[in-house]
C-alpha cells in the first residue's frame, strides 16, 4: 500500500494517556471527578471522585463515542445534488438511485480516498469513534477489475490511516440487478463479483487492514436479497463465520414486493426462516416491517442499523423503534448516504419520527433514563456490537472510544446528567463536541480534527472537478 500518511505517527499506534472529566457517563451511570487512563487503545483505569492530575487532558463531560454502523463514503460528494425534479413527476428512492449510479461512474481511486477521508474526519468531529464502511464500489468504470482486485478497499483503509478512525471494513457481495437475476446495468457494473472473485477480494481487503492498528475489523456484506442468489448468500454467511455480517433488508415497499414474489416471503420473514440470524448480524434500515417481524427480529439479538437522516431523505419509511426497544432489540446509528453527517441529528430524527407517527413526546425516554441518554447509550452499545468493537461503554477493559463535550457550550451551560444529553440531542448540535478518541487515538481537539485543513482542501479540489464533469 503506497498512499498512507505517516503524519499520524504515534497517534496511530496507541499510547498511554490520561483524561479527567468533570462528569462522565460510566457503564453504571453518571459520576463526577472521573479520572480515566487508557493504554494501547483500551481503558486501563477508571476512578470517580478524583481531582485532576497535571498531565491529564481536562474535559467537561465524557461519554462513550458511538460507532457509525453504516456508511457509503463516496456518496458524500453527491450531497445537495439530487433535490431537483426530473422528467418523472414523482421522484423516489429509485430515481435517486439512477442519479447515484451516473455520478459514481466518474470516481477514480484517488477520488474515493479523498472523499472517504473527508467523511471519516466529519464523523469524528461529530462524535463518532468508528465506522463500518459498507463498501461496494470495487471496480473501474465499465466493471473491469483493477489490477489489484482490492484497490478500492485499500483506499478506504488509507483514509482510515490518515484520519485515525476505527474501521470495520465490509466488502459487499453484489451479483444481480434484481431478484430476477438480471445483469448489472451501467453504474452497478462497478459493484459486481461472482462468489469466487468476491472471496479473493475479501482476502485482499483483509490483508490491507493489517496496516491499521489492531482495533480494525473485517466483516462481510451480502448487499440485499435482491442482489444475491440463495446459494451465494449461504456461502457468504460462512465466508468469515466469526466476523460481523451486514445486509440491507426491507427498506422500500417495492423491494418487499419484489422479494415476496421471487423468494416466496417478505424479506424479514424469509431471512429469519432460512438463516441463523444472531448477534453477529446487522440488518440495515428495516423500515418496512410488520409488527410480528419487528418482534421476531428483536428476539434474534441482531442489531437494527438505522440511518434516520438518509431514510428521511429517501422516503424509506419509519422504523418502529419503540416496539423494537420494548421487545429487547438492539439498534445503532449510521449515516448511510452521508448527505449530512451529524450524530446528534441522527438521534433527534430517530426520536422525532416516533413522535410524529405515534403523536407522542419523549418517545424513547423511560422512568429511569431520559430520551437523550437512552438514545446515546443505545447507539453506543448497538454500534459496538455491529462493528465488533469491544467498546460502547466507559469501563475498564473496553476500547477507549471516547467523546468529550464542551460544557460551556451555550446550550449545555449549567446542564448536568441526563438533562445535558437531552440538550445535546434536541437543542445543541455537534459543535458541542470538543474531543474524540478512537481506541485511544486523540484525533479531535477543540472540535477540529488534527488534519482538518489538509483533508478539507483535498476534498474540495476533488468535488470541484467532479461537479464540472
Amino acid at each position: 500500500m503506497h498512499l498512507f500518511y505517516p503524519s499520524m505517527g504515534k497517534q496511530m499506534q496507541g499510547f498511554t494517556g490520561r483524561v479527567w472529566a468533570e462528569h462522565a457517563l460510566l457503564a453504571d451511570g453518571w459520576a463526577s471527578g472521573v479520572s480515566l487512563v487508557h493504554d494501547k487503545g483500551r481503558i486501563t483505569d477508571l476512578q470517580a471522585g478524583t481531582t485532576p492530575e497535571a498531565e491529564a487532558i481536562r474535559v467537561g463531560a465524557l461519554l462513550p463515542a458511538p460507532a457509525n454502523l453504516h456508511s457509503h463514503a463516496f456518496q458524500r460528494a453527491m450531497a445537495g445534488l439530487t433535490e431537483q425534479r426530473g422528467p418523472d413527476p414523482r421522484d423516489s428512492f429509485w430515481t435517486w438511485r439512477q442519479l447515484m449510479f451516473r455520478f459514481l461512474d466518474q470516481l477514480t481511486p484517488d477520488d474515493v480516498q479523498a472523499i472517504t477521508a473527508f467523511v471519516q474526519m466529519q464523523m469524528l468531529e461529530a462524535g463518532y469513534g468508528a465506522v463500518a464502511e459498507f463498501h461496494y464500489l470495487h471496480h473501474a468504470p465499465g466493471g473491469t477489475p483493477y489490477a489489484n482486485l482490492a484497490e478500492m478497499s485499500e483506499r478506504i483503509v488509507a483514509a482510515a490511516y490518515q484520519t485515525g478512525i476505527g474501521l470495520t471494513l465490509l466488502p459487499v457481495l453484489y451479483q444481480y440487478g434484481g431478484c430476477d437475476q438480471r445483469a448489472l446495468g451501467p453504474g452497478q457494473i462497478r459493484f459486481g463479483n461472482d462468489l469466487d472473485q468476491f472471496s479473493r477480494l475479501v482476502e485482499g481487503a483483509e490483508t490491507a487492514l493489517g496496516a491499521l492498528p489492531s482495533d480494525a475489523r473485517l466483516g462481510i456484506a451480502p448487499h440485499s436479497l435482491r442482489a444475491v442468489s440463495r446459494e451465494a448468500l449461504a456461502a457468504s454467511i460462512m465466508l468469515r463465520p466469526d466476523q460481523p455480517l451486514h445486509m440491507h433488508l426491507a427498506e422500500q415497499p417495492a423491494e418487499v414486493e419484489e422479494v415476496l414474489q421471487a423468494w416466496g416471503a417478505r424479506p424479514v420473514e424469509w431471512l429469519l426462516a432460512n438463516a441463523d440470524v444472531d448477534s453477529r448480524w446487522c440488518l440495515i434500515h428495516c423500515t418496512q416491517m410488520q409488527h410480528h417481524e419487528t418482534q421476531a427480529l428483536a428476539a434474534t439479538g441482531a442489531v437494527a442499523g438505522l440511518c434516520p437522516i438518509t431514510e428521511s431523505s429517501l422516503g424509506d419509511g419509519i422504523f418502529d423503534g419503540i416496539a423494537y426497544r420494548d421487545a429487547g432489540g438492539r439498534w445503532g446509528i449510521g449515516s448511510d448516504s452521508n448527505i449530512r453527517i451529524s450524530l446528534s441529528e441522527e438521534l433527534r430524527t430517530l426520536d422525532y419520527s416516533q413522535r410524529l407517527r405515534d403523536h407522542s413526546r419523549a418517545a424513547f425516554a423511560t422512568e429511569q433514563k431520559s430520551t437523550g441518554r437512552t438514545l446515546l447509550e443505545g447507539a453506543a452499545l448497538g454500534g459496538a456490537q455491529a462493528t465488533a468493537r469491544d467498546g460502547g461503554a466507559l469501563s475498564v477493559g473496553k476500547l477507549a472510544d471516547l467523546v468529550a463535550l464542551d460544557t460551556t457550550h451555550i446550550d449545555l451551560d449549567g446542564r448536568a446528567g441526563d438533562t445535558m444529553l437531552d440538550a445535546l440531542v434536541f437543542a445543541a448540535d455537534d459543535r458541542a463536541v470538543s474531543d474524540v478518541w478512537s481506541a485511544g487515538r486523540h484525533v479531535v481537539m477543540g472540535g477540529r480534527h488534527m488534519h482538518h485543513d489538509a483533508i478539507s482542501a483535498t476534498y474540495r479540489a476533488v468535488v470541484r472537478r467532479l461537479r464540472n464533469v
